[in-house]
């Protein structure tokens, strides 16, 4: 599959249009269902419990069920999956790999904390996941490194997701790290800065989750 899944999410959105292709899978989440009109993008499915939703909003859902109800999963209030996590299982069974959520922070911060769990999730399931927005993004790593583009400005920041990461390394940007066990107590690991060289960061066994802040 060499299309992204876009996942719209009704947390907070600093963003403007999102450059979709015919490839790529739009889903949007309960309340998220109102950004994608500003997104400029038609979802391909509408999912959720849809108690977020104001009274116009449900009125809006409505006529879609009427006119496209092929297109809506109405999921019941009580369950163990959130709504997003709902979402991504979906675009998993479609055989999408690459998830692109927008609007899965701010707002609760118990929801903003489960959608970085829900990172974990794709990332078990061999897929990458991306918690993104106007002001930075967020996605975790296992096991693995990666290398950041050169261009980017800002601020990185790594936290273990488990009890510890180990073999943790940081190349080529401000406060460099070789071989350092991190641990999910001490956030040391907070307020990177780029230098302008391709930073590269990897986790030997266990996972972290990086967060970038771009540069306003």
């Amino acid at each position: 599959m060499n299309g992204k899944c876009y996942v719209i999410g009704a947390g907070d959105l600093t963003m403007g249009e999102l450059a979709v292709t015919e490839d790529d899978l739009v889903i949007a989440v309960d309340g998220g269902l109102s950004y994608c009109g500003i997104l400029n993008v038609e979802p391909d499915l509408i999912i959720g419990d849809f108690d977020s939703m104001s009274d116009g909003e449900l009125q809006a859902l409505e006529v879609l069920k009427q006119d496209i109800p092929e297109r809506i999963i109405t999921l019941p209030c009580e369950k163990d999956d959130t709504d997003m996590l709902a979402a991504l299982k979906y675009g998993l069974e479609r055989g999408f790999k690459d998830f692109r959520i927008y609007g899965g922070t701010g707002g609760r911060f118990d929801h903003t904390f489960a959608n970085i769990q829900c990172l974990l999730y794709l990332k078990n399931k061999d897929a990458s996941g991306y918690l993104v927005d106007g002001t930075g993004m967020m996605f975790v790593l296992q096991n693995e490194a990666v290398h950041l583009n050169k261009n980017l400005e800002g601020v990185l920041s790594l936290f273990s997701l488990g009890k510890v990461a180990k073999g943790v390394n940081i190349r080529n940007m401000k406060y460099p790290v070789t071989d350092f066990t991190m641990s999910n107590d001490y956030p040391v690991g907070i307020s990177n800065e780029f230098i302008g060289k391709e930073a590269v960061i990897s986790v030997e066994e266990g996972e972290l989750v990086c967060m970038i802040q771009y540069v306003e």
